[in-house]
C-alpha cells in the first residue's frame, strides 16, 4: 500500500519534470566509495546501483503512468570515474548528456535491457510490470546489494507467476550477481528467458552478438551511437540449467530451466567504450569468456 500511494504522490507532484542543473562535483567523501545504491523518489522511483566500472537502473511503476511504455527491463549507463555518480547525474535532468563522469544513452525500451527476464512459452517472452518494494541491504561503500519484487503475471492460460529477485553489485567487476525466485501457480517446470536488447540505432545497426552454448553466455558489442560511443552487454547462466537461445524481436535471449520457488542465480554485465576499461570489441568479448561465476544461490 505505501509503495502505491507514494507511486501516486510522484505522479501527482510531477516528479520528474526537473530542470536542468550543472552536474555537482563528488565530496572527497563521496570518492572513496566504490559501489552505492540510491532509490530516486524525484524521478519516479528509479532505482540506481553501481560500483567502480559500471552503473545500472531499473524502472518503478510510477514511471509506466508518467512515461509509457515502460519496462522491467535493466537499462546500463556508461562512467568513466571510479566513484558513484548517476545520483548526481540524474539531478541535472539531463542524464542524456555527458557532463564528464559518464552518460545514460543506452535504450531499454520495451526490450530486456542488460539481462532483465520473462517466462519463455509458447515462443513468447511473458514479462512483468516494473519493480515494488525494494529493500536496500548495502548501499556501499564496497558493494550495492538489494531485493525487489514484481508482483503476479500471467503466462498466457497456463500459469500466473511472481518474482522477488536480489541484485549485488561488488566493486571491481562489470557484472551485477542476480538470484531469482519465481513462484508459480503451477508446480511444473519452466523455462525463463534472460535477454539482451537488440537496441537498432538509426533503424539499422543491431551491433555485434556472440553466443557461446559450452558456456551458457551471451555476449552483445552494441554500435556506435555518434559521439556517445558504444555499449556493451553479456548474460551468464548456469550451464547445468541451460536449455538453449532464442530471439523474439526486441531481444537475444539465453533460456534457463527453472524449478517454481527454487532460488537460481545469473549475472548480467555491461561496459562502455569510454569508460577505461574496454575500447574494443575483442577486449568485452575476452573479458566475458575469461568470467568465472559461482551460481550457488
Amino acid at each position: 500500500m505505501r509503495a502505491a500511494v507514494l507511486g501516486l504522490l510522484l505522479i501527482a507532484t510531477g516528479a520528474g519534470a526537473q530542470e536542468k542543473a550543472p552536474l555537482r562535483p563528488a565530496t572527497a567523501e563521496e570518492q572513496m566509495a566504490r559501489a552505492a545504491v540510491v532509490i530516486a523518489d524525484y524521478r519516479y522511483g528509479d532505482l540506481l546501483w553501481e560500483n567502480d566500472r559500471i552503473a545500472f537502473r531499473i524502472y518503478a511503476r510510477a514511471l509506466e503512468q508518467a512515461e509509457p511504455p515502460s519496462s522491467s527491463g535493466i537499462d546500463a549507463w556508461g562512467k568513466n570515474i571510479r566513484w558513484p555518480f548517476m545520483d548526481r547525474q540524474l539531478r541535472t535532468g539531463d542524464q542524456h548528456a555527458n557532463h564528464g563522469e559518464g552518460i545514460d544513452f543506452y535504450n531499454v525500451g520495451t526490450g530486456r535491457g542488460t539481462g532483465g527476464l520473462g517466462i519463455w512459452y509458447d515462443n513468447k517472452l511473458w514479462t512483468s510490470r516494473n519493480y515494488v518494494r525494494p529493500q536496500i541491504l548495502r548501499a556501499g561503500p564496497d558493494v550495492a546489494d538489494f531485493t525487489v519484487d514484481y508482483e503476479p503475471w500471467p503466462v498466457d492460460t497456463l500459469r500466473t507467476v511472481r518474482e522477488t529477485r536480489r541484485f549485488t553489485l561488488p566493486a571491481g567487476t562489470n557484472f551485477t550477481r542476480l538470484t531469482s525466485t519465481i513462484s508459480s501457480s503451477s508446480a511444473e517446470e519452466m523455462v525463463v528467458g534472460i535477454g539482451i536488447s537488440k537496441r537498432p540505432i538509426n533503424g539499422a545497426r543491431l551491433g555485434e552478438i556472440r553466443k557461446d552454448e559450452a558456456r551458457a553466455r551471451i555476449s552483445w558489442w552494441g554500435p556506435a551511437d555518434g559521439d556517445k560511443g558504444r555499449m556493451a552487454a553479456a548474460v551468464i547462466v548456469d550451464p547445468t540449467a541451460f536449455a538453449g537461445f532464442a530471439e523474439d524481436a526486441d531481444n537475444y535471449l539465453v533460456l534457463v530451466r527453472v524449478t517454481p520457488g527454487r532460488p537460481f542465480v545469473y549475472y548480467s554485465g555491461a561496459a562502455w567504450d569510454r569508460g577505461g576499461d574496454f575500447a574494443t570489441q575483442a577486449d568485452w568479448m575476452a573479458h566475458v569468456a575469461a568470467q568465472r561465476p559461482d551460481f550457488r544461490p
